[in-house]
């Protein structure tokens, strides 16, 4: 059994990198795609363009954020990576999945009123979708100390429930 979970570890890491970078790419071409939803073309290519950005955005980029989720949290159990700077990447993922609900809204709002309802600048989603992101990364791969961030130690280590699988000490 540990010997699964051991070889599953890369399995997930694959499958959770995978999916953000769906998702996280899909969130960045979103905005580009609304800028294409102009009053003045024609009912066709507005119909066509509505198409496109509402599949995107339920067809690609939902469920990869949605995959990328449960990936995530699969791996901090099973690498039990209860540290400071993990909790600080959690909130930079809260703020990713705002962006990604806005952006939903930002879709829906321009469908549902055609010619009424106009998308912000790209420039807007793009930054509230990128400080998330970058800041997703700094923490990942420079994994700093916070150490001069006070957490309550019950947040710092596991709650000793039972898992449904034996779970593997480094």
């Amino acid at each position: 059994m540990i010997d699964w979970i051991l070889g599953t570890v890369p399995l997930f890491k694959g499958v959770h990198i995978a999916a953000l970078s769906i998702w996280c790419g899909g969130l960045l071409a979103l905005p580009l795609m609304l800028t294409r939803h102009d009053p003045a073309i024609t009912q066709d290519d507005y119909r066509r363009i509505r198409r496109a950005t509402h599949l995107t955005y339920t067809v690609c980029v939902t469920p990869a954020a949605v995959i990328a989720v449960i990936a995530g949290t699969w791996l901090i159990f099973m690498r039990e990576a209860f540290v400071p700077w993990l909790y600080a990447k959690l909130v930079f993922v809260a703020l990713l999945v705002a962006a990604h609900a806005w952006v939903g809204h930002i879709l829906v709002d321009v469908a549902e009123t055609p010619g009424r309802s106009r998308p912000p600048a790209p420039y807007l989603p793009v930054a509230a979708i990128l400080v998330p992101v970058l800041g997703i990364l700094v923490l990942v791969l420079g994994k700093p100390d916070l150490g001069w961030v006070s957490f309550p130690q019950w947040l710092l280590e596991p709650y000793g429930g039972q898992f449904p699988f034996d779970v593997p000490r480094r």
